[in-house]
């Protein structure tokens, strides 16, 4: 078995989409639209292929035709990415107009270097520093 992809609900797909591949360099891997059951999938990643198969996990973004806002609720974490600088990264991100909310640095309680992004909808990304870059 392995993790295929995590599905996050969106508001407005034209701006989540270019959230992740502008900000984060993502690829819409690909995009169809439901008209009967009035809705939208568009599955993005990482160039990471072999033979034709995606290797990496990706983000599936569901946009429900008439819904503009969802509750992200208390149960719901983050999505992690492994980045080789997290400080280099942040800045990236924040070139490209995205927003940090907790910037590069060890996480408490350990040495691992961390940061979070947050997405249009609000959904909170984790940058992992590989450890390679220490």
């Amino acid at each position: 078995m392995r993790i295929l992809h995590t599905m996050l609900r969106v508001g407005n797909l034209e701006r989540s989409i270019e959230f992740y591949t502008k900000v984060l360099g993502m690829k819409l891997l690909s995009r169809n639209d439901y008209p009967e059951g009035k809705f939208t999938l568009a599955f993005l990643g990482f160039e990471e292929r072999v033979n034709g198969r995606q290797l990496g996990a990706e983000i599936e973004l569901t946009h429900n035709w008439g819904v503009d806002h969802y509750e992200l609720g208390t149960a719901y974490g983050h999505v992690a990415l492994e980045v080789d600088d997290a400080y280099k990264t942040c800045d990236l991100v924040r070139q490209r107009g995205g927003k940090v909310v907790r910037e590069a640095g060890p996480m408490k309680h350990g040495t691992t270097v961390i940061a979070f992004v947050e997405d249009p909808d609000g959904y909170k990304i984790e940058f992992i520093q590989s450890r390679k870059a220490a």
